[in-house]
C-alpha cells in the first residue's frame, strides 16, 4: 500500500503523540477502534514506543500499546506533511511560562505555523493542553487570515498523570468549539472514548482548565502552609490535621503536606496570574507558599542539624508519588538549596531512570546521616531506614519526626 492509501485510512493525528499527554490519548481513540498516526518531533522515542513499551509510567498504558500495536492502528512520523490527509488533528502542545512567569506564546505560534500547509477547512483541529485565555479565539483569527480555515476546537485534558487512560474513559469531557459544526465534531470524536459530554465557549473551557489545576494548587499551598505554622510553633501538624478531619466531613478534602510541582499546577496558576494582569493575589500567594517549603525545611533542618558535617539522602525525586516524570520537581530544588549547606546530598528513586547520578536506595541509606522522604513512593511504605533520623513532612511513614 502507498503511503498516501495509508494515510487515507489514518482517522486522527496526535501532535506530540509520543509525550505525557499525547501517547495515553492516542492509545485510548486506538482502543475505540481509530487508526492513530502519532506525530512529533522527538524520533528518538519512537522505537521504544514500537517495541510494545511505554516511554513513561500509565496504567494499563503498555497493555494498550501492545494491543494497538498489533491491531496495526498505530503509526509514526516527523513529517507534518502527512497530517494533510489525516480528518482530524489533536494538538497537545500547550503555553509554557518563562524565568519570569509569563505565558510563551511563540510556542504554540510556532507550532500552529508549522502545521498550517498541511492544513485544510474538512479537518477537525482539537487544541487539547492548558492554553492561556483567548488562544482558541486568537487561532481562528491567525487561521482565517491565512486562508486556512479548519473546524477549531479547544478540549482541555482534565486527567491526572499517570492514570490518563483510566480517567479519559470515565470523567466528563469539556468540549468547545468557535462554529457550532466545530463543537459538533468534537462531540462525536470524543463521545468515542468518554461517559459524557460538557459543551462551553472556548474562553470558559480554557478557564475552565485553569480554574481546575489553580484551585488544586491553592489547596496544598493551605495545608503547607498550616504544615509550616504548625511546625514553627513546635506542634504536630498531623496530630491537628486528624482531629480537624475525623468525622467532620467539611474538612475531608484537606490534603496531606508535601512538595507541590510538576509540569501543570504551577504553571497554571501563573497562567492564570499574567491573564489578570498579576492582580491574583491568591495565586502568587499559593506560589510563594509551595515553591518556599524547600527553604522553609532546610531552615529548619540547619536549626537543628549541623548540617555541614552530615550527608543528606533525598529519598524520591520525581514530582509526585508513583511516578517516573520528574518535570519542575521540587526535589531538584531540595537538593541544590541542600548542597549550600550539607557535607554531601545523596538522591534515589525507585522509578526515575532519567538522572545519571540516582543511587541504589540501600547506598543511599546507607551512607547518609539524615533522609528526607521527598516523595512519598509506594515503594517506601515499609522503608527500612536503619534507625536514621527521616524528615517526612508527608507523614506518610508514621515515624513521628514532628515537629522538626
Amino acid at each position: 500500500m502507498s503511503k498516501d492509501r495509508a494515510d487515507q485510512s489514518i482517522q486522527l493525528c496526535v501532535v506530540g503523540g509520543a509525550g505525557h499527554v499525547g501517547l495515553p490519548l492516542a492509545l485510548s481513540f486506538a482502543r475505540a477502534g481509530l487508526r492513530v498516526l502519532i506525530y512529533d518531533t522527538n524520533e528518538a522515542i519512537f522505537p521504544t514506543i514500537r517495541a510494545g513499551t511505554m516511554p513513561f509510567a500509565e496504567r494499563d498504558g503498555e497493555r494498550l500499546l501492545r494491543e494497538a500495536l498489533d491491531a496495526g492502528r498505530l503509526d509514526f512520523t516527523t513529517d507534518p506533511s502527512r497530517i494533510a490527509q489525516v480528518p482530524v488533528v489533536v494538538v497537545t502542545i500547550g503555553t509554557p511560562v518563562d524565568e519570569f512567569l509569563n505565558p510563551v506564546h511563540r510556542v504554540m505560534r510556532e507550532c500552529m505555523d508549522a502545521l498550517l500547509p498541511h492544513l485544510n477547512e474538512k479537518q477537525l483541529l482539537v487544541l487539547r493542553s492548558t492554553v492561556y485565555p483567548g488562544t482558541t479565539e486568537w487561532l481562528a483569527r491567525h487561521l482565517a487570515s491565512t486562508g486556512k480555515q479548519p473546524l477549531l476546537a479547544f478540549c482541555p485534558e482534565r486527567v491526572v498523570q499517570g492514570l490518563a487512560i483510566t480517567e479519559l474513559a470515565s470523567t466528563p469531557q469539556i468540549i468547545s468549539g468557535t462554529t457550532s459544526e466545530a463543537v459538533a465534531a468534537a462531540r462525536r470524536l470524543f463521545e468515542r472514548v468518554s461517559p459524557e459530554i460538557i459543551e462551553l465557549t472556548p474562553m470558559e473551557a480554557e478557564f475552565a482548565k485553569l480554574f481546575n489545576n489553580t484551585y488544586r494548587y491553592i489547596q496544598f499551598a493551605i495545608t503547607n502552609q498550616f504544615f509550616m505554622i504548625a511546625n514553627t510553633a513546635g506542634v504536630d501538624y498531623y496530630r491537628i490535621r486528624d482531629a480537624m478531619t475525623h468525622n467532620y466531613p467539611r474538612a475531608k478534602d484537606i490534603p496531606s503536606a508535601g512538595f507541590t510541582a510538576g509540569p501543570c499546577l504551577f504553571k497554571d496558576t501563573m497562567q492564570l496570574a499574567a491573564f489578570a494582569r498579576n492582580a491574583f493575589s491568591l495565586g502568587h500567594a499559593a506560589m510563594l507558599v509551595n515553591e518556599g517549603l524547600v527553604l522553609y525545611l532546610i531552615e529548619r533542618l540547619r536549626e537543628i542539624y549541623p548540617l555541614k558535617d552530615m550527608t543528606v539522602g533525598l529519598l524520591g525525586m520525581a514530582f509526585k508519588a508513583d511516578s517516573d516524570d520528574t518535570r519542575a520537581s521540587l526535589s531538584y530544588k531540595m537538593r541544590k538549596d541542600l548542597q549550600l549547606h550539607a557535607r554531601d546530598v545523596l538522591i534515589t528513586d525507585p522509578l526515575v531512570a532519567s538522572s545519571h547520578d540516582l543511587l541504589p536506595l540501600d547506598e543511599v541509606i546507607s551512607r547518609s546521616d539524615l533522609l528526607v522522604l521527598c516523595v512519598p513512593h509506594s515503594a517506601y511504605r515499609k522503608l527500612d531506614t536503619r534507625g536514621k533520623p527521616v524528615i517526612d513532612i508527608w507523614n506518610y511513614l508514621g515515624t513521628g519526626s514532628f515537629p522538626l
